[in-house]
């Protein structure tokens, strides 16, 4: 990978939910300042607690960690002026992608890197009918959870710097992410649209009645040494994200079979949404 030159300033960070707290945690493993930003003052609260937290149990960091600052939506042009990264972790909701990103390409001095950290969207596609000053500098950086989970993927689209790409690639390993380069335009990236083969054969074989969640589940974990099964997977996900995502591929992917997205629409109309209410694929109320 070429060396690019090392970066000056901040990183700022849009939205502070579990994904931007967790950023904010590793940008500021070396030294380095970082602004979360969020509207709700309970968010940046427990978003400093939980980066705190990360902080106590790390027992192999040797350096000074770096400011942890909070900001208000507000002030967001000051905040963006010493940044050379800024990072969008609003919920995913495209329109509001689109809207953040373009407010961040008005607002960031022209030396700072803008990346979305979305799951669902695409940096191509987010980009898709926006109008913006500086598209080279915009990219997709999308980090998974839990935290330990390190693998970051870095993608770009058809007019992106390559040396920005590399600049991110190399800083995101610096910080102690284990980043990947998104060589093409790929819904999915590289992890989850495998993952989603994964997902979508599982509801298909459930739909046609060959094994249940558990059997499909133990077979996984017995073949592959997974802790978890693909069925206890998307319930801990949350089914109904699961359908906005299977929506998303069908949508932008000739066949793509519907049987998998008509038992999850089953599964939500009976009000098994996974862990977050206690009923998805297992009973996790009964559990309890």
């Amino acid at each position: 990978m070429q060396v690019v030159r090392k970066p000056q300033g901040s990183v700022v960070i849009i939205g502070a939910g579990t994904q931007g707290r967790r950023l904010a945690y590793m940008w500021s493993s070396k030294g380095g300042t970082v602004a979360l930003v969020d509207l709700q003052e309970q968010q940046l609260r427990d978003g400093l607690q939980y980066v705190q937290q990360l902080r106590e149990e790390a027992k192999d960091h040797d350096g000074d960690w770096g400011a942890v600052e909070v900001s208000q939506p507000a002030a967001l042009e000051s905040t963006l002026k010493d940044a050379w990264l800024v990072v969008e972790c609003v919920p995913e909701n495209l329109k509001l992608k689109q809207k953040v990103i373009t407010q961040l390409d008005d607002l960031a001095p022209e030396r700072t890197i803008i990346a979305s950290n979305s799951s669902s969207y695409g940096i191509f596609e987010i980009l898709e009918g926006l109008n913006l000053k500086n598209n080279k500098r915009v990219m997709s950086a999308h980090c998974y959870w839990p935290p330990e989970t390190s693998a970051i993927e870095i993608m770009g689209h058809k007019d992106s710097d390559p040396k920005l790409i590399d600049l991110v690639l190399e800083q995101c390993k610096e910080h102690g992410f284990s980043p990947f380069h998104v060589r093409q335009p790929s819904i999915g990236y590289i992890y989850n649209r495998i993952w989603a083969a994964i997902k979508r054969e599982t509801l298909l074989t459930l739909s046609e009645g060959v094994a249940t969640p558990k059997e499909i589940d133990a077979i996984f974990k017995d073949v592959l040494k997974t802790p978890k099964g693909p069925c206890e997977q998307m319930d801990v996900v949350g089914l109904d994200v699961v359908l906005d995502i299977e929506n998303h591929y069908a949508e932008s992917r000739n066949g793509i079979p519907t049987e998998p997205r008509d038992y999850l629409q089953n599964m939500i109309q009976g009000g098994h949404l996974g862990v977050k209410n206690g009923q998805g694929f297992y009973d996790y109320d009964q559990e309890r």
